[in-house]
């Protein structure tokens, strides 16, 4: 067979590596990152099988370079600084710093290097190994499926937009595509978009997808990811100031450009405890990606309350195994209180009557030190040093 690559642009990733990017440039370039892929659930076929195939994939991805329309693209985002750009103008990913084998019947993907490297390769292979798992399930069966389910949401959605309940609805139905990652194909999450954003362009409005949004005119989505938080429980500041430090320091590369703040690392109440009425005031709202959203939501509002802030006047963005039933339940249920937005992501781009992946590729290390996500969902912590674990609990006075 001959050989086609899945990656063809650099800009066929999320927003938030950019942005996460261009912070550890201008702060702390010298910073060396350790990621591990993982797959949560059990894969119905061997992911050991798709070892030749992600190698490949990997030394084609490394020869990409960005385009003169790419950078200029980037170079018209507010906030993209121009020496960024020129520094994306020499950045290529190398390929001496990912290597992939196996365990068993796992895939075993690690990353070591800068950083200003590391980071940028996750969106990449994610999207690599689940395009590869899902090629044999490719067919006109399997698409036709994938239309019926797609017509289905659509259908949902516009039924919505259009019914006497939304229109006493305080504020916008606002709906994104955060799917690249997971997605059963780069062919299918495009299609996807497309015809979402064609039927309910004043609902779904933009995609984490980079290239995406440039090429369908769309909004690019996203601010920041766990592993920029994580970071800086081993960039030098105390571990019970990470988050604030964190957070002081995205204000200072944007700001007030992109402000919505993950609030997951070490879980909410510990998130709430750093987030005062100066952080607050200067960002625009706060993202779920773990634990019960409906608490989640209702500790934000009450926290807002108590410094004083009207929660109306800020947002809350919803990012969690979502679908269209949840969308809307959560909408209905904050509406009167707090603008909501979503991003929906497998549900949207790879909806097609197969088990979808649980696969990520997680910062387990920085500079050396062990560092890790204590999130609201069990499931989802993620760290390989049991020992710095619970060191991280006993600071934060998180239970076991």
């Amino acid at each position: 067979m001959s050989f086609s690559p899945l990656i063809t642009s650099l800009l066929d990733t999320d927003l938030y590596k950019f942005t996460m990017l261009q912070v550890v440039l201008h702060h702390f370039p010298g910073a060396h990152g350790e990621y591990e892929f993982r797959c949560r659930n059990v894969p119905e076929r061997p992911l050991s099988a798709l070892r030749t195939e992600v190698e490949a994939q990997l030394d084609a991805l490394c020869t990409l370079r960005f385009t003169q329309e790419e950078l200029a693209y980037l170079r018209n985002l507010r906030f993209i600084k121009s020496d960024f750009v020129d520094y994306l103008e020499l950045f290529h990913l190398q390929r001496r710093f990912i290597e992939v084998s196996t365990t068993g019947d796992m895939l075993t993907i690690r990353i070591k290097g800068p950083m200003v490297q590391a980071m940028f390769f996750e969106i990449f292979v994610l999207a690599i190994v689940n395009e590869l798992y899902f090629q044999p399930c490719d067919t006109e069966e399997r698409r036709a499926e994938g239309q019926r389910r797609l017509d289905g949401k659509i259908a949902r959605l516009a039924a919505f937009c259009a019914s006497e309940e939304a229109a006493r609805c305080r504020f916008p139905l606002l709906i994104a595509d955060f799917g690249t990652r997971r997605r059963f194909s780069r062919n299918w999450q495009r299609h996807a978009v497309e015809q979402v954003h064609a039927a309910l362009p004043t609902v779904f409005r933009g995609t984490s997808n980079v290239y995406l949004a440039w090429q369908l005119g769309m909004t690019p989505i996203g601010t920041m990811a766990h592993e920029f938080l994580q970071a800086f429980q081993a960039l030098g500041v105390r571990l019970r100031d990470f988050q604030k430090a964190a957070l002081e320091t995205w204000v200072q590369e944007y700001r007030g450009d992109l402000g919505i703040a993950l609030t997951d690392v070490v879980g909410m109440a510990a998130f709430l405890a750093d987030f005062d009425l100066y952080f607050a005031k200067l960002f625009d709202g706060l993202r779920h990606d773990s634990g019960d959203p409906y608490a989640w939501g209702e500790q934000a509002i009450r926290h807002y309350q108590a410094l004083r802030i009207d929660p109306a006047s800020k947002m809350l963005t919803f990012s969690d195994g979502l679908d269209v039933e949840r969308i809307l339940a959560l909408y209905r249920h904050f509406d009167p209180h707090i603008q909501t937005s979503f991003g929906i992501g497998t549900n949207l781009t790879n909806d097609m009557g197969v088990s979808p992946l649980q696969i990520v590729l997680k910062l387990t290390h920085c500079n050396g030190q062990p560092v890790a996500k204590l999130s609201d969902s069990p499931g989802k912590t993620m760290c390989t040093d049991a020992t710095f674990l619970a060191y991280l609990r006993q600071v934060f006075g998180i239970a076991g």
